[in-house]
């Protein structure tokens, strides 16, 4: 919980300070691979969950139509 709220008060000079770092630790060519590795992560997150949330909607379907008989 405390580190929720340290995140949510950082300003525009604590993320420059956090991008230098992340600069300098990773290097100018393993970040562009570091991005491309996150957004297929956040896409296959998002795809599992429309799954999820779809597979839902389909037995609340069946579960109405089940009542309906």
């Amino acid at each position: 919980m405390n580190t929720m709220l340290f995140l949510g008060n950082m300003g525009g000079g604590e993320w420059i300070w956090v991008l230098v770092i992340v600069l300098l630790l990773f290097g100018g060519k393993k970040i562009p691979e570091l991005m491309r590795g996150l957004g297929r992560g956040v896409r296959e997150f998002n795809d599992a969950k429309d799954n999820v949330r779809s597979e839902i909607e389909k037995g609340m379907k069946e579960s109405d139509s089940e009542k309906k008989s």
